[in-house]
This record gives C-alpha cells, sequence and structure tokens, in this order.
C-alpha cells in the first residue's frame, strides 16, 4: 500500500485554524503561539514493560489484604502460599505435564481457527457470490456462542480432542473472519481505482492493497483469537479430560484447593499476556510503515 499512496495524488492542503482576535483569544493559546511549542494531544511516548504495572498492582493490593488478615484463606489463598503450592507442583511435575497438554490443545484450536477464518474472509471480501454465500451464515454464528455448540459437537464429535480442538478453532475463526473481513472492505475505494488505473494485475492488487489494508485488522483478530482460545480451552478441559490446565483446576474445586486454582488462573493469565505481547511485537514489525498512538 505504500507505493499505491506514493502514487496517488497528493492531498490538499489542511485549511489553518483561524486565528481568535487577541483579547478573545485564550491565554494559554497565546503562550503556546508565542513560544512556538505545539502541545502534546497523544498518549506519550511508550513504556517497555510499563504494561506490568496494573498485574503487579493487583498482586499487591492481594498481598496486602493478606497479610492484613483481610481475605480469609479459607476463600483465596495468599500469594505466599500459592507460590509454595505452584513450587511443590513443578517439582512432582504435575504443572509441565498439564500445561504441555493445554498448550497443545489451544495451539492447533488457534492454527486451523486462524486458516479457516482467514480463507472466508477472502473469500467473502474479494468476491459478491462469496459475500452471499459466507457472511450471512458467519454472523448469525458469531450471534451463537462456540460455547453453546458444545453439546452438539460432542454428539457429532464425541469426547476426545477432536471435538475440544474443533471448539476452539470455531470460536478463533469466528474472531478472525470478523475483523479481517471488515479490514477488507472498509479498504478505501480510492486506492482499488487507483490499482485500475495503474493496471495492476489481481495478484498486484493483492499483494499491494488488499494486503497491506487488511492486516491491521486482522492482527487485532489475532489478539482477539488469543484470548478466544483460552477461554474455550478453560471450559473442554473439563469435558471428559484427564490432563489439562482446566482438568487440574477442575479436580481442585472438588477438594477445594483454592491455592491450585490459582496457580492454574495466573498460568493462564501469563500464556494470555504473553501471547497478546507476541502478537503486538509481530503486528509492530509487519506494520512498521504505519504510525499510530500506540507507537
Amino acid at each position: 500500500m505504500t507505493d499505491i499512496l506514493s502514487r496517488a495524488p497528493a492531498a490538499e492542503p489542511a485549511v489553518k485554524d483561524r486565528v481568535l482576535p487577541a483579547k478573545a483569544a485564550p491565554a494559554g493559546r497565546v503562550a503556546t503561539a508565542a513560544t512556538g511549542t505545539r502541545r502534546r494531544l497523544g498518549p506519550g511516548k511508550a513504556v517497555p514493560f510499563a504494561r506490568l504495572t496494573g498485574p503487579v498492582l493487583v498482586v499487591v493490593i492481594w498481598w496486602a489484604a493478606s497479610a492484613t488478615g483481610y481475605l480469609d484463606p479459607r476463600i483465596l489463598s495468599g500469594p505466599g502460599t500459592v507460590a509454595s503450592t505452584a513450587v511443590d507442583l513443578i517439582r512432582s511435575g504435575r504443572l509441565q505435564s498439564n500445561v504441555a497438554v493445554s498448550l497443545q490443545r489451544a495451539g492447533f484450536g488457534l492454527l486451523f481457527g486462524v486458516l479457516a477464518g482467514v480463507l472466508l474472509a477472502v473469500a467473502a471480501g474479494l468476491s459478491r457470490a462469496g459475500e452471499y454465500l459466507l457472511d450471512g451464515t458467519l454472523q448469525v454464528k458469531r450471534a451463537i456462542p462456540s460455547l453453546a455448540l458444545l453439546p452438539l459437537m460432542i454428539l457429532w464429535l464425541g469426547i476426545g480432542e477432536q471435538m475440544k480442538i474443533t471448539v476452539i478453532a470455531l470460536g478463533v475463526a469466528v474472531v478472525i473472519y470478523i475483523n479481517t473481513y471488515a479490514s477488507l472492505t472498509g479498504i478505501d475505494r480510492r486506492y482499488v481505482e487507483l490499482g485500475e488505473s495503474l493496471d495492476l494485475t489481481r495478484v498486484q492488487f493483492v499483494r499491494k492493497v488488499v494486503v497491506p489494508g487488511a492486516l491491521p485488522g486482522f492482527f487485532v483478530g489475532l489478539r482477539l483469537a488469543v484470548t478466544a482460545s483460552w477461554l474455550g480451552l478453560v471450559v473442554v478441559e473439563q469435558v471428559n479430560a484427564t490432563k489439562g490446565l482446566g482438568y487440574m483446576m477442575f479436580q481442585a474445586q472438588l477438594y477445594a484447593q483454592s491455592d491450585v486454582i490459582i496457580v492454574g488462573l495466573v498460568v493462564y493469565g501469563i500464556f494470555g499476556f504473553v501471547s497478546d505481547a507476541l502478537v503486538r511485537a509481530a503486528e509492530r514489525r509487519v506494520l512498521s510503515w504505519r504510525r499510530t498512538l500506540a507507537d
């Protein structure tokens, strides 16, 4: 898209703000004009690891409530107890084995869901026939939670790994489709007309206009899809599972082991945070030509 934009006609210069009479102009505005400085309207420069501020604050409040006795350990274990339980689970190998199974399920579900969502979005976004056949059906599917299909998936696919991965993939595919399709159909019509005037082939049009235009929406969908894969995983691992974080947490619930449940939640949170950070890093690298408030 950067190549196309470089050939596009230059935009008309923006109209400058009218200057108010001296006696009516706000003092701050006059001072800004006099000093020649510009007022910063954006959120400011990003600080590395600043996103950890919120989670760290939650842990500090949790620790303080536990240490002062405001938090009943029978309802919610303190950070020290949870950390000790995590160490015991790691030493016994129980945590690693369950994490490996969960990562495999979430990974396959995410992979198949992303591929299906992208293919459906391209078919619906670049073809009227595809739009008429697919978009209505997928919009209806969006209104039906994937987890609501769990009884039907069990009836069709049984209670094995195939059903679990399919449920996760369904939730991921819809999220990817919605965001990618919206980006495809939201590409400015002038870029299409410019591509036609430059006699671009279909492949060149897709490579230079469609792909750059759809990537921002795709990455937004990918971030949501990663979260959707973890949400689906929590539920499906409680259906005839003998391994996985969800199964470990469900078993801990039967024995009122809140510390084990918190360990599982923390692991889910870490994986969600890390995966989102990886998607963000990939987005910044792939879309380095775009400048946003997040930069």
